[in-house]
């Protein structure tokens, strides 16, 4: 009744994995999704019935483990190693030495060792093998550790995998491979997955799609493109409006036109104003030098220039004039335009 219920409200349930989408209504077929989400997760925390554990195992507090030869063989040393220790006959000077302890309060050490070991979480392992298995941890950890440092590494070490070139159907395997669990979950196919999108992401996508070209051609020199740029190059810049409403009112005519006496006199300008515009000119300069499309070389390409200067012009010529002097040009090369 209830999934019924939400069916026919056409509201999308918190659970569903699409219910970040605002356009998304929740189906019998999301209700059923969810139910066996549900019954999944209470199956994987449920722990099992039916255990092989050993009351001697350091692991038997955990609900999932399950004692295998390996820990059967451990069980087995430490009570051999403990039946050893006990057959052991103590030495004289031990027992004196003992002894000795005894009177001088060694009671209190053995019921601090008692109350340490107790307070670890191996009451089971001698001081032996509590030494040796913190000394294996230890191993464990630096081992992970090595590993870990060397697949950082690695990455660093190779190239990062270049974009161009990567073929559409390529692109669309890839993503399949990515969203194709989810897609199936949802019963979509690949023409529907923007279906699969957030919110953000689908406003992100249409910003880009939204964004204006960059200007081509003679739309560079227009009074729009003109205007963007000088805000562009305006945006850093600090306004003291505090000086510029002292020099305004220090000069009646701070707004001169044509028909002002005034007209082609500059006004007192701070000399900080200055250098700051100086310094914006030249780190203009820096960028527009240091700027560079990169660009595909052709070692196969015939040579047709003295510099990189001329190489630029030798293109912007050819992409003019290229399709009306080809002929020419080809009688050139093999040598028909010469006179017999």
């Amino acid at each position: 009744m209830a999934s019924s219920s939400a069916a026919a409200s056409g509201k999308s349930r918190p659970e569903c994995i699409n219910s970040s989408n605002p356009f998304h209504e929740c189906s019998d077929y999301c209700l059923r999704k969810i139910a066996e989400a549900k019954e999944r997760i209470e199956d994987e925390q449920r722990p099992p019935v039916d255990r092989t554990v050993h009351p001697d195992c350091i692991n038997a507090s955990n609900p999932y483990h399950v004692c295998s030869e390996y820990c059967f063989k451990r069980i087995a040393d430490a009570k051999s190693g403990l039946e050893r220790a006990e057959q052991e006959p103590p030495s004289a000077d031990a027992g004196k030495s003992d002894a000795a302890q005894a009177e001088g309060g060694g009671g209190d050490d053995d019921a601090e060792q008692e109350d340490a070991g107790s307070d670890d979480g191996y009451p089971q392992m001698t001081e032996k093998q509590k030494k040796l298995f913190e000394l294996r941890l230890k191993m464990n950890e630096a081992r992970k550790a090595n590993q870990q440092a060397m697949v950082a590494e690695k990455k660093r070490m190779e190239p990062r995998a270049e974009s161009r070139g990567v073929s559409k159907q390529k692109w669309l395997e890839d993503r399949k491979k990515k969203i194709g669990k989810l897609l199936d979950s949802n019963g979509l196919d690949m023409t529907k997955s923007y279906m699969l999108d957030t919110q953000e992401s689908a406003e992100a996508k249409y910003k880009k799609w939204e964004k204006e070209p960059a200007p081509y051609g003679w739309d560079v020199f227009n009074q729009k493109t003109l205007y963007d740029a000088y805000k562009k190059r305006t945006k850093n810049i600090e306004v003291d409006m505090e000086a510029y409403n002292k020099a305004k009112e220090a000069d009646p005519e701070f707004y001169r036109d044509a028909s002002s006496l005034q007209y082609g006199k500059v006004s007192k300008v701070p000399e900080e104003n200055i250098d700051r515009m100086v310094n914006e000119l030249k780190e203009r300069d820096e960028k527009r030098k240091a700027f560079s499309r990169r660009r595909k070389f052709h070692e196969d390409k015939d040579i047709d220039s003295i510099n990189d200067r001329n190489e630029h012009f030798n293109k912007k010529v050819e992409r003019a004039f290229g399709k009306y002097t080809l002929e020419i040009k080809n009688n050139l090369e093999r040598g028909t335009a010469l006179p017999d």
